[in-house]
């Protein structure tokens, strides 16, 4: 039986017609789904990358370089030195809070009184690797000259014991100065910030 060269080519476009009806809500079905895929990749990835560093370990002192900015800055009987903590652990870490401070003599001995806590309220501070976060000291000339609220009796001290916040190991940082023998506070210490103050 013969069948009409125009009869076939309409079936054939009937028949493509029809392939290409059922094939493109399945195309447009991937592309959808593709793209949801990347868009859920990438919210992942981001998400994942704010957890890290959320969750980032706190500095460890075993892995911070603690080193003293030098000279200070005077003013109104007081001098202003500040306390740098470079991070140098291979990761990130946090600091948060006051670090502790007190005078040590040569032999690591404490002299007198820790360091005062001063304002303003503490914050995280999150350290990349190599990073430096820092620290204010003020160091009260007019109570070390005992003209402050109580008798000092100074001695020379040969440095600085550092604790970071919340770690039980401390750092030495040597500078000779002046240090009340007795309990009367002469250092106050501010929380650690991620802007170097100016000076």
């Amino acid at each position: 039986m013969h069948i009409p060269t125009l009869h076939v080519r309409r079936l054939t476009g009937l028949t493509a017609l029809a392939c290409a009806a059922t094939l493109a809500p399945a195309v447009a079905l991937t592309a959808t789904a593709s793209s949801a895929a990347t868009t859920s990749a990438a919210t992942s990835a981001a998400t994942s990358a704010a957890a890290a560093s959320a969750a980032a370990a706190r500095c460890k002192t075993s892995g911070l370089v603690v080193w003293m900015n030098t000279p200070g800055s005077n003013a109104a009987g007081s001098v202003y030195y500040t306390l740098e903590f470079t991070n140098l652990s291979g990761h990130t870490c946090t600091l948060d809070g006051h670090p502790g401070v007190s005078a040590v003599s040569l032999s690591g001995r404490r002299v007198g009184g820790p360091a005062a806590w001063a304002p303003p309220a503490a914050a995280k501070v999150t350290l990349a690797n190599g990073a430096t976060a820092y620290d204010v000291l003020q160091y009260s000339n007019v109570v070390i000259s005992n003209s402050g609220p109580g008798p000092c009796d100074p001695v020379m001290a040969a440095g600085l014991r550092v604790y970071p916040p919340d770690q039980t190991a401390s750092r030495i940082v040597p500078i000779p100065l002046q240090a009340c023998s007795t309990g009367v506070t002469y250092l106050h210490v501010r929380p650690i910030q991620t802007d170097q103050p100016p000076g």
